[in-house]
């Protein structure tokens, strides 16, 4: 298949990519570069920098490529910015996801893998949280992914769009040759990975009064090439499932106390933490029921347990200690 990826040169997108490769595929990489990295794409794909807001461009390359299916990975993903600055989430995953849309039914192509978010669900009223449950986001984040989400059910009755969305958890870990590497590292694998390294003095915990067992948040991580091989299966089941929404996670909840403390063990370093209030629009729990996808699927992670994940990435970042800008 040509598979166009957007977002191609972020951290899930570089994975995503890379498994498309390996797998025969023909990618055409796109990225407007505002938080990707160029050289986190895979040598073989076809690169394109543009962004998805510009629908002129969006039109152009739908066009002049003709793909047999989109991969929407491209979007703005920083809880705390969300908060602070609403109007970039809602320009480029909104108004950049319409844009995306409308290049496809210009241009005939119906098929969409759609990168969501457990933030769609807000604080839940239950975990594990199951695909049926409310969405009721607490952040603008959240709010702006599911608005896209709402638009693919118009986009399938007006163009037969074929679309599944993956509401993927927290995602963690590395391949050989791609990791994580944000700029700036907000995420707490690899800003506590910038401590053990000595790039920062010490990780803010944010948040240590929640209602869980060690007063600090719990998240369900999920390795990021289980993550791409989800897109991977969905790609090829759309003809049959057409319109769907799965939950990815690995079912079990890691608190930040949890993960510091596993960081700690896998590096051998002290990584000394200062705590921090809460973060606005963080809930305390988000731990997924991945039951629908394993069955309609057949899909599984291979990488369950967070020593394996915090190693993999552990290991990606000693051979990349600034990342790609090195």
């Amino acid at each position: 298949m040509r598979i166009l990826v957007t977002g191609a040169a972020g951290y899930i997108g570089s994975i995503v990519t890379e498994q498309l490769v390996t797998g025969g595929h023909d990618v055409i990489a796109l990225d407007d570069l505002r938080h990707g990295h160029r050289r986190a794409v895979h040598p073989e794909a076809s690169f394109v920098e543009a962004s998805i807001v510009d629908g002129a461009a969006m039109r152009r390359l739908m066009s002049d490529t003709k793909p047999d299916a989109v991969v929407h990975l491209a979007a703005e993903a920083l809880i705390d910015e969300s908060i602070r600055n609403p109007g970039r989430f809602y320009e480029v995953n909104v108004v950049g996801g319409l844009s995306l849309l409308e290049a496809m039914a210009a241009s005939s192509v119906n098929k969409l893998v759609f990168s969501s978010t457990a933030a769609v669900y807000g604080e839940p009223e239950a975990v594990p949280i199951t695909e049926d449950m409310p969405h009721a986001p607490v952040n603008s984040y959240g709010e702006s992914k599911l608005a896209f989400e709402r638009m693919l059910p118009w986009y399938q009755r007006a163009y037969d769009l074929q679309h599944v969305t993956l509401r993927y958890f927290n995602a963690a870990g590395a391949t050989r040759d791609y990791g994580e590497n944000h700029r700036p590292e907000t995420h707490l694998i690899p800003a506590l990975f910038e401590v053990a390294l000595g790039q920062r003095e010490a990780l803010q915990l944010f948040g240590t009064d929640y209602d869980t067992p060690d007063g600090t948040c719990i998240r369900d991580y999920i390795h990021v090439s289980d993550i791409a091989q989800a897109h991977v299966l969905a790609l090829t089941a759309l003809d049959d499932v057409r319109a769907a929404a799965y939950n990815m996670g690995n079912g079990t909840g890691y608190s930040n106390a949890q993960v510091i403390e596993c960081v700690r063990q896998v590096t051998g370093e002290e990584i000394p933490v200062k705590e921090a209030p809460r973060r606005p629009g963080d809930p305390a729990r988000l731990v997924a029921s991945s039951e629908k996808i394993r069955r309609e699927l057949g899909w599984e992670p291979a990488f369950g347990d967070m020593e394996t994940i915090v190693r993999s990435a552990w290991e990606w970042r000693r051979r990349h200690p600034h990342g790609y800008t090195a």
